[in-house]
């Protein structure tokens, strides 16, 4: 499809779904995208360095490379390929294309045919009552932005978003000047999706980044993947699961929807992934009801106790527990009393499954629990999460080799801007470290996150909004409210490489200016420099842009951050900007003085592969307050629904990346050419009198009364889990209310919608 095409659904086929996930299709599909964005060369240029030791880094996924001398030339997936090929593309996005194209027009496109004009290629302004972007001079705009942020009557009215696409060195940039500019108002993109682990994390274990690494998981029994889609979302676990299988370990899959990955995967690498049948993956899948995780973990901690009053010391690892956790006692006796009945009709799963999956536990001696966005966007997350951690500390499966946790992060680098500061609620301890490196002292008032942002500017307490890469309406819920709030501020401004429609959604001035990518050559004062990442298994790796930039009037994050900073706060504090700017070497040299695990971090990034972050759980040290790892109590629960209505969980396609579709397809569930789907359970679609290609609306059910509706679905019969539907993200987010959020965490509950189907025209 060219690029000056907006794709309509009008197309839509269906095919059964695929029982098997990569090979050689994805490789043809991978190939196909990206020749159809850039030439042969730079394709090949981009995917010889892709995720090598002495190239860039993957802008897609956070899953970890192999060992720097155990990666594959060919080190990419097939999604990881085609994101490349979207920024290495070399269509451009000029001012005559601005002058072209109203702000209006642009609102109407799709987010597909926003993304496919290509790279951005100079800074642009829309002035007040305009209807045009129109170029501004990169020193205007630096006037422009510091002019509004020093007229506001609080640095708490400004609001600094970040996507994990930043780097390190541009995150410990930005959260220094927006905190020495007075405010921790610094929302990301992990309040959407990983808030949850990191809340229950580190109420359990001290630590809210996972605990194992990739070894780990060759080494492990029995690795249970739960609420989550490797072969769309990163399909390098594949691989990685894969060695799990062949050194003899299991896989349990927990899921509402069969996922083809999951079921068996043919590696693109290997002579039995291309003319062979691959890999079975998932030893047994468990077609849970969303929400029913946490009644499922309740229900296996309290077969475990029964095993160990049946055979008492063989089956719970009592050391472990005596020497390093507290609130046992506590925790078994909540245990023993969750009721059966409860647990089977929250899960939708029978006792006999269960009991099955309870008898690999057993057999099993190291487990690894790997989770994402199906246990942490629901109201009950964070208690899903600290069941999890339960069950592991019961057998000693933490801080041991082949056993632990695994939050799978979903964006590049969103570990890395965490640890980095880019957190509304940074630790006393890190704002200590900041005052006694820089001189000043940073606020200590907790900011507001992605969700309380949405509200400050619905409200008129936020006025300023910077979003550092991102498409921040679109990866947002309550679509419609989240736009209208946008459309409050008096100025947005987004740091990016493409056009998306957070462009679109402007306050009175907007701006966006345009920034280098991952694998675009940064070049600063005559000097080639590198950028650093955190995967999501805490390896920390040197990234080196090899492409010539998109346009020479792209400046860098880290130079865009430090003229801002500069211009906004001058010498108060004394922070060298410039000297940041010139050389990335003295912002790690400052990383490395107040972020504990970054010691000789120029030194030790320069090798091969860089270095992984010490996690204290693997020495067996828990930072909790006492100083020992928490079993908690979780009260049951699970999402209730009305009779006629189902439960909605957002998903992506597999042709998509966050918020960007790259195709209207989703090949691997067997839907093509179009995105404004439903799937539903054909039991449940006959019980609703609805039938194959119905159109309806998709309207969700909220105690506030409002009615939140996404028009014009075709509904398509799907082995979804009774009771449940599935469509994609970014269009049902208008369906999630922004109140729905998890408990402690504030995130959205976007795996558990309430909506009603209502056929098109009644």
């Amino acid at each position: 499809m060219r690029a000056d095409e907006d794709p309509t659904d009008e197309g839509l086929a269906v095919t059964p779904p695929k029982t098997w996930a990569t090979g050689a299709p994805a490789v043809a599909h991978a190939l196909k995208y990206a020749l159809g964005q850039t030439s042969p060369r730079r394709t090949a240029l981009t995917l010889l360095n892709i995720n090598q030791a002495k190239g860039f880094d993957c802008p897609g996924c956070a899953w970890p490379e192999p060992g720097a001398k155990e990666r594959h030339k060919n080190e990419y997936c097939e999604n990881g390929a085609k994101h490349i090929a979207d920024e290495a593309t070399s269509r451009r996005v000029t001012a005559d294309f601005f002058r072209q194209y109203t702000i209006s027009e642009l609102a109407e496109k799709s987010d597909y045919w926003l993304n496919q004009q290509g790279r951005l290629t100079e800074p642009m302004v829309k002035r007040p009552g305009a209807e045009h972007y129109e170029p501004i001079g990169w020193d205007e705009a630096f006037d422009l932005l510091a002019t509004e942020l020093r007229a506001l009557d609080s640095p708490d009215e400004a609001l600094f978003y970040t996507s994990g696409r930043l780097n390190n060195e541009a995150a410990f940039l930005l959260q220094l000047f927006v905190r020495a500019f007075g405010t921790n108002n610094l929302p990301d993109c992990s309040n959407m999706c990983h808030e949850s682990s990191g809340s229950a994390l580190n109420e359990t274990l001290g630590i809210g980044k996972g605990s194992v690494s990739l070894q780990d998981l060759y080494e492990a029994d029995l690795v249970f993947v739960v609420g989550q889609n490797p072969g769309t979302n990163h399909p390098r676990m594949l691989s990685a699961l894969e060695e799990t299988k062949r050194n003899g370990g299991r896989v349990i899959a927990v899921n509402p929807l069969p996922e083809a990955g999951l079921l068996r995967f043919k590696h693109p690498q290997k002579a039995r992934g291309v003319i062979g049948r691959g890999t079975e993956i998932a030893d047994r899948f468990l077609q849970i009801r969303p929400g029913g995780d946490l009644a499922l973990f309740q229900g296996l901690n309290r077969l475990l106790l029964e095993a160990e009053d049946a055979a008492p010391g063989t089956v719970l690892d009592h050391d472990f527990i005596e020497q390093h956790t507290t609130g046992f006692a506590d925790f078994a006796e909540h245990a023993r009393k969750t009721s059966w009945e409860d647990i089977l009709d929250a899960t939708g799963l029978s006792r006999e499954e269960i009991d099955r999956v309870h008898e690999m536990v057993l057999a099993s001696k190291k487990i690894i629990v790997c989770w994402a966005m199906g246990l942490t966007q629901h109201k009950h997350g964070v208690p899903t999460i600290r069941e999890v951690v339960d069950f592991l500390l019961l057998r000693g499966n933490i801080g041991r080799p082949g056993a632990g946790v695994c939050p799978v992060r979903g964006h590049s680098n969103v570990q890395g801007d965490r640890t980095m500061g880019i957190w509304e609620k940074m630790p006393q301890r890190f704002l200590d470290a900041l005052e006694r490196e820089f001189g000043f002292t940073p606020p200590t008032e907790h900011g507001l996150d992605s969700v309380d942002a949405i509200r400050a500017m619905r409200d008129g307490s936020a006025k300023f909004f910077l979003g550092v890469a991102g498409n921040f309406v679109r990866a947002t819920p309550d679509s419609d409210v989240t736009e209208r709030a946008m459309r409050r501020c008096s100025l947005t401004a987004h740091i990016s490489t493409k056009l998306n429609r957070s462009h679109a959604v402007c306050g009175e001035t907007a701006l966006i200016l345009p920034t280098l990518g991952r694998s675009d050559r940064d070049i600063q004062d005559g000097v080639e420099q590198f950028i650093t990442v955190e995967d999501s298994m805490s390896e920390v790796h040197a990234s080196r842009g090899r492409l010539a930039p998109a346009s020479e009037h792209l400046l860098s994050e880290v130079a865009i951050i430090g003229r801002l900073a500069r211009r906004t706060l001058g010498d108060s504090p004394d922070i060298p900007w410039e000297e940041f700017e010139r050389d990335y070497n003295t912002i790690r040299d400052r990383i490395s003085r107040v972020i504990p695990g970054f010691h000789d971090f120029n030194a030790r990034v320069a090798g091969p592969g860089g270095f992984r972050l010490p996690n204290p759980v693997n020495e067996g040290v828990f930072p909790t307050p006492s100083g020992k790892a928490v079993f908690t109590r979780n009260a049951f629960e699970a999402p209730q629904v009305p009779e006629g209505h189902l439960l909605l969980q957002t998903l992506r396609s597999h042709d998509q990346w966050n918020t960007i579709p790259y195709a209207m397809n989703d090949r691997y569930r067997g839907i093509h050419n179009a995105r404004r789907v439903v799937l539903v359970n054909p039991a449940d679609l006959a019980a609703l009198g609805l039938a194959d290609r119905d159109e309806v609306d998709l309207v969700s059910v909220w105690r506030d009364g409002a009615e939140r509706r996404a028009p014009a679905f075709r509904v398509i019969p799907y082995p979804t889990t009774p009771g449940s539907a599935a469509a994609y993200y970014p269009e049902t987010n208008v369906l999630v209310p922004l109140d729905s959020v998890a408990d402690i965490s504030n995130t959205p509950t976007s795996k558990s919608v309430v909506v009603r189907l209502e056929p098109t025209g009644a």
